[in-house]
């Protein structure tokens, strides 16, 4: 039998009033408390669209609600996320249009297995899932005014005959601190650069790093009702609890007016097709119907002389296939959820406060074209809002209402499986934590409090709420 419909058939039958069923490795301890208590339903964290899964492949499954041809277009979508992208002219013509200038030649260079990208593990490694994004200021919409030469976003690898933007360079200072109760850690800070600048200058320029994320529940949180997110802003912090998260209104290229954004790690994307054909067009260098002019500032040249792949490169019908596959990645059960140790770190995980960003519990609305998508409690545990993050954190990079501090709240279903499925465990907008307590130990600004709570837990309760983030 099909494992995901096992799981379905027993979470039905729950919910009909039968006991309550727990995965095998609950304790004997606790198999018998009432559902009431257990709130059985916590560890669907994509609601009816959960799949049960802990392998490499987690990240990788369908929603369960995809059927029929939607689920034929699902495969389809997987082909273009996975298969190379070649330069033109080539016999491949629904294929070819790589660069002229690129990061990488398919999605999954940098969401290996629909998971996490990393930073570079030496200077001049390309293809990691890290990028750097470039800014002179902010143009009428709030959104940043690329560099002349180089646009943007660097491209560090290009087609044969076109000249290479750059070369990321990373150098880490540790920054050594004590927990109150006397045990050490060391965070590393990082600072970037650019070497090999072929087209002049790069100073003064604004840089922020960015790191690809992984990609499960995309759909779930764009058939989020505006509303819903929106009743969780407190920009002024009327209730002076310190978190004041607000909304950031950006420009829909589609719609070609202001809209909530909800993607990317400043919430600077309405749409996953916004977010989906930008990356297309500045990671890989492919035009779609969105986008139809060729990634090549002024001065480069050789990239506006290069041959396309037609325009647009990628046709409509292909894209909404690579759409439906991104949105429909499904969300993994919570594993080990009843736990003793897990239980605990869930409950001090909400009475130190982390829950005043990091939301357990939306519910998704009608937005969106998968009816399956729709009217699911879901636990993504983000508000997806903005958040002032503190000095440390920032990237002095402004973007339409999200200031230099401040970054989106990022969901954190999956966290847990990152380091199963990527084979690391580097978090945060550039990879600098490398691990759950670094990440954590990294919260500044409204965090910061919550982040002092977090140091004064003792050993055992820092473990315990670490071990229930790697739970979710």
């Amino acid at each position: 039998m099909n494992l995901n419909i096992f799981f379905s058939f027993i979470k039905r039958i729950t919910l009909i009033g039968l006991s309550v069923f727990f995965l095998s490795s609950c304790k004997d301890d606790v198999i018998h408390i009432p559902i009431e208590t257990v709130a059985y339903e916590d560890h669907l964290l994509g609601g009816d669209n959960t799949i049960f899964d802990n392998t490499p492949n987690a990240f990788s499954f369908q929603s369960p609600g995809l059927i029929g041809t939607e689920e034929l277009k699902f495969y389809v979508g997987n082909s273009f996320f996975k298969q190379n992208w070649v330069a033109a002219p080539a016999s491949t013509t629904a294929r070819d249009g790589l660069g002229p200038t690129l990061n990488a030649n398919n999605c999954s260079s940098c969401h290996i297995r629909d998971g996490r990208g990393r930073p570079p593990s030496y200077n001049g490694e390309i293809g990691t899932g890290l990028l750097l994004r470039f800014s002179v200021g902010q143009n009428g919409n709030g959104g940043p005014i690329p560099h002349p030469k180089y646009g943007k976003q660097l491209q560090d690898d290009a087609i044969p005959g076109i000249t290479v933007e750059g070369q990321i360079n990373i150098a880490y200072q540790e920054l050594p601190g004590t927990y109150p109760d006397g045990e050490t850690y060391s965070l590393r800070s990082p600072t970037y650069s650019v070497s090999n600048q072929a087209y002049g200058p790069i100073n003064g320029t604004m840089m922020s790093p960015r790191i690809s994320r992984q990609l499960i529940g995309l759909g779930l949180l764009e058939a989020i009702d505006d509303n819903t997110i929106l009743v969780n802003a407190d920009e002024n912090d009327l209730d002076q609890n310190g978190i004041s998260g607000k909304p950031n209104y950006v420009w829909d290229d589609k719609k070609q007016s202001i809209q909530l954004g909800r993607f990317g790690w400043k919430a600077d994307e309405p749409t996953l097709e916004q977010q989906i054909t930008k990356a297309l067009l500045r990671d890989i260098g492919i035009t779609s119907p969105l986008y139809q002019d060729e990634n090549c500032p002024d001065g480069q040249t050789d990239c506006s002389n290069s041959h396309t792949g037609g325009k647009p490169e990628i046709e409509q019908d292909d894209l909404e296939k690579l759409i439906l596959y991104t949105a429909n990645l499904a969300v993994p059960a919570q594993r080990d959820f009843s736990d003793t140790d897990v239980k605990r770190g869930k409950e001090l995980f909400r009475v130190i406060g982390c829950v005043g960003c990091h939301k357990p519990k939306l519910e998704t609305g009608n937005k969106g074209n998968f009816n399956h998508l729709m009217n699911q409690t879901i636990r993504p545990y983000s508000d997806l809002l903005l958040h002032d993050m503190g000095t440390g954190l920032a990237d002095k990079m402004p973007i339409h209402d999200a200031t230099g501090q401040e970054w989106r709240t990022p969901p954190l279903w999956g966290i847990g499986l990152i380091k199963t499925v990527n084979n690391h465990s580097y978090l945060l907008h550039d990879g600098r934590a490398r691990s759950i307590e670094e990440a954590i130990l990294w919260h500044g600004g409204e965090a910061k409090s919550r982040k002092k709570s977090f140091k004064g837990l003792s050993k055992k309760d820092r473990d315990a709420l670490v071990k229930f983030l790697k739970s979710i």
